[in-house]
């Protein structure tokens, strides 16, 4: 909806038009019809025709929906079958040698092989998308790679938005954040810098931006997060001279740079002197000092400023006059200002509407993805045709911010009153960790090399079903219990059979891993369609964190001591951690998150003392997420750090001393927070480390960690089936980086996304691995 800047709030130009739009889209369709035709592909029940048929289909859905809406500039090129970085490799041709035979002999299969691996070849490594909990596949780069561009993907997409009567802006990761997150290829000699292949790379880029302009495109969006975070000279260098010698080319779009999830800082004055046509900064959270960085550079004169005023990563309703408010003065700052949210809406669900069980009340604080593209269109046509014409919208959003304010779900007494008492003493166990780990060592009696898994099973067919027969009344509860009891005895008697030493009840009764948890604490709320992305086609619904937080009754203690029932062995209790529980949620943004994380931390700490009481000798936090959370700029992690190490400390800082706390956490960069998993003061450490190739134990021994650690040899999230000698040779890498009494056998992550016949090869291997490794180990040492 494109709207002449003339009334209250308008800015000094009435010629002005104001233009809403938006960064990206959920791509999955309201009900997942993306991730049933891609799984459906894999299993060859759907053709590739009928996957680029649905694909198309979902494409034009959302660019109908958004255009309805008012949306005025669609973005094409972000929607993916698996993940848009994955899609920009491609476009760049920087194929890995041992994928470019299967890419050329069909480009699709060859494609999800460079995302999920084959039996003999592995996938590229992935971690996390900055501060968010979207996976992408890391590039794989080395002093010989070729690009070439491929531009197929980018063209095709637009030319069907045009053909549907669209205006489309196509959105491409910028070349600089390409190579700033891009790794050396596996071989490929310890200091190796991909940003040195920029040289290469931009004639590519050049190349694209031309077919598109051929093709009809009037902007494009060049992604470049990457400098939000602490940046050299160098690499600041290297971005203004990118964007001088795109913004020079003869013959090409308008260039738009997008940058979210922070400030620019320093990057800001270097985008804002390079010939590009506009940028798109994100004015919410830390980002809304943007504001004032503007006024500080002199703005952005002649240029176009997409100012991201609508939060894209959280549910709650925007403040309309706060955002009409730092609106009104970006009109004096640019040539130009058009609304949009603040990062592309990937991150938040689709559609409050199809939330039935949410109370109506509480249902109007939220904005999943279609009520964030209406709050932009209110925007714009607010700024630009005066508030008078959205008087009655922002009387309706002032009554909702109040409501969710007065609530008294927002605000407990009794849980606020014990989250002021807690002391330093509530947050440290009661001996130093080198006492602990003998303690634990006599109760435990493990060999060297102990084997174990992190926590979940297969979440088969079978058990989907029972959960749907009990939400829909067709089983009892009793018969669901039954069910669950049968899956746990499977799981404890297959890992008894293969050997493992460590077992876990298999966590058949979740759905989610955050999820679960927060079904069972007060001040949650949890939706039935609010499905996100995580990576490929592995969805999840966050919960959404809504008030002041406890724990009515225990949550896990009857399912894990049940499974210690059915066996010798030490069964692990399976917790999430705090931060996790906190960065997989929809966090409330009315208090400190450090506030929100100590509630949290002290529900958990009930649950860790009262498995313990149940006798749960070995008990885990899982706290992927801390690394994932971590602030983008260096300046603001310490104090994070501190609120959530203490975080940790508070859950499990009152168990006995012979009570061993584990934790995980899975991919990620850990290079950045190595001091903070110290400072867990968690006695064993999982982490993924099979996918990049077991770097992380060698970065532990160079930070003198002390603790014991299981970095993983099996990569869950391909369908590969690792053999022995290959487990065996990770385990090996391992342990040239620690010692064989600080070593644990495990792997990358949980295991719900696989089917069993995998689950079942692979641990097999990896137990015999360990075997093997364990008999070539010094007497001494066994």
């Amino acid at each position: 909806m494109t709207v002449t800047a003339t009334g209250t709030g308008a800015g000094k130009s009435a010629a002005a038009t104001v233009r809403a739009t938006v960064y990206g889209y959920p791509r999955q369709g309201p009900r997942r019809e993306l991730k049933k035709a891609v799984e459906g592909y894999w299993t060859g029940r759907v053709t590739a025709d009928a996957l680029r048929r649905t694909a198309a289909e979902l494409r034009g859905a959302n660019w109908r929906q958004l255009a309805d809406t008012g949306i005025d500039e669609v973005p094409t090129g972000d929607f993916s079958y698996y993940d848009h970085v994955l899609d920009t490799t491609v476009m760049v041709g920087a194929i890995p040698e041992r994928h470019r035979e299967a890419v050329a002999a069909d480009p699709l299969d060859g494609y999800f092989a460079m995302a999920r691996g084959t039996q003999d070849v592995a996938p590229l490594e992935m971690t996390k998308w900055f501060d968010t909990n979207y996976h992408y596949l890391v590039p794989e780069l080395g002093p010989d790679t070729v690009f070439a561009a491929d531009s197929a993907k980018q063209v095709g997409e637009l030319r069907e938005a045009l053909a549907l009567g669209h205006t489309p802006r196509p959105v491409l990761v910028g070349p600089v954040t390409y190579l700033l997150l891009a790794k050396p290829a596996p071989g490929v000699a310890a200091g190796f810098e991909p940003l040195t292949l920029l040289d290469r790379l931009l004639p590519v880029y050049a190349e694209v931006l031309a077919d598109l302009h051929a093709a009809g495109a009037a902007w494009v969006q060049l992604d470049e997060p990457a400098l939000v975070q602490d940046r050299t000279p160098a690499e600041l260098n290297a971005a203004e001279r990118v964007y001088r010698e795109l913004g020079a080319l003869t013959g090409r779009p308008k260039l738009l740079v997008a940058s979210y999830f922070d400030r620019l800082g320093e990057a800001l004055p270097v985008l804002a002197r390079t010939p590009v046509d506009g940028l798109a900064l994100d004015f919410t959270g830390p980002a809304a000092a943007h504001l004032d960085d503007l006024a500080a550079v002199g703005g952005l004169p002649g240029k176009r400023l997409v100012a991201g005023v609508v939060n894209g990563r959280n549910v709650w309703i925007n403040d309309l006059e706060k955002s009409l408010s730092t609106l009104g003065t970006l009109l004096g700052l640019a040539g130009h200002v058009d609304v949009a949210a603040s990062c592309s809406l990937l991150h938040v669900p689709l559609d409050t509407a199809a939330e039935h069980d949410i109370d109506p009340q509480i249902l109007r604080w939220l904005a999943f993805a279609r009520q964030k593209t209406t709050e932009i269109v209110t925007l714009a046509r607010g700024l630009g045709r005066g508030t008078e014409t959205i008087a009655a919208e922002l009387a309706a959003n002032r009554a909702d911010l109040a409501s969710r304010a007065a609530s008294p779900i927002t605000r407990v007494p009794a849980v606020r009153a014990r989250a002021a008492a807690v002391t330093d003493r509530d947050t440290r166990r009661s001996q130093p960790y080198e006492r602990r780990a003998a303690a634990q060592r006599a109760q435990l009696s493990l060999p060297l090399l102990p084997t174990t898994t992190i926590g979940s099973f297969p979440q088969t067919g079978e058990l989907r079903t029972a959960r749907a027969d009990l939400r829909a009344g067709r089983i009892d509860a009793a018969a669901y219990e039954e069910r669950i009891k049968a899956e746990i005895q499977e799981v404890i008697s297959f890992q008894e059979k293969a050997g493992l030493d460590v077992l876990v009840h298999g966590e058949p009764e979740r759905s989610d891993m955050v999820q679960y948890f927060a079904e069972q604490l007060s001040g949650y709320l949890a939706t039935h369609h609010g499905w996100v992305q995580s990576y490929g086609t592995r969805y999840v619904r966050p919960p959404i964190l809504a008030g002041d937080l406890a724990r009515p009754e225990p949550m896990t203690v009857r399912w894990t001591t049940y499974a210690q029932s059915l066996t010798g062995r030490p069964v692990k209790g399976m917790l999430t951690g705090p931060v996790t529980m906190l960065a997989w949620s929809f966090v409330r943004d009315d208090q400190p998150l450090a506030d929100t994380a100590r509630q949290v931390a002290l529900a958990l700490r009930d649950e860790v003392n009262d498995l313990e009481a149940a006798g749960t000798s070995v008990i885990q936090v899982d706290e992927p997420a801390l690394r994932e959370t971590l602030p983008l700029r260096a300046d603001a992690r310490p104090a994070y750090l501190a609120w959530a190490t203490e975080a940790f400390r508070l859950t499990t800082g009152g168990v006995r001393p012979d009570t061993q706390i584990h934790t995980h956490m899975c991919y990620a960069e850990f290079g950045d927070i190595l001091a903070a998993i110290e400072d867990l003061d968690a006695d064993v450490i999982s982490l993924e480390a099979a996918r990049s190739h077991m770097q992380i134990a060698g970065e532990l021994a160079e930070a003198g960690y002390s603790r014991e650690a299981g970095p993983g040899v099996y990569d869950i999230h391909s369908p590969r089936v690792p053999d022995v000698d290959e487990a065996a040779a990770l385990l090996r890498k391992g342990l040239a980086a620690l010692p064989p009494e600080r070593l644990w056998v495990n792997p990358d992550c949980g295991l719900k996304t696989r089917g069993w016949a995998e689950v079942r090869a692979s641990l097999e291997n990896l137990v015999t691995a360990a075997r093997n490794v364990r008999a070539t180990l010094p007497t001494s040492s066994s």
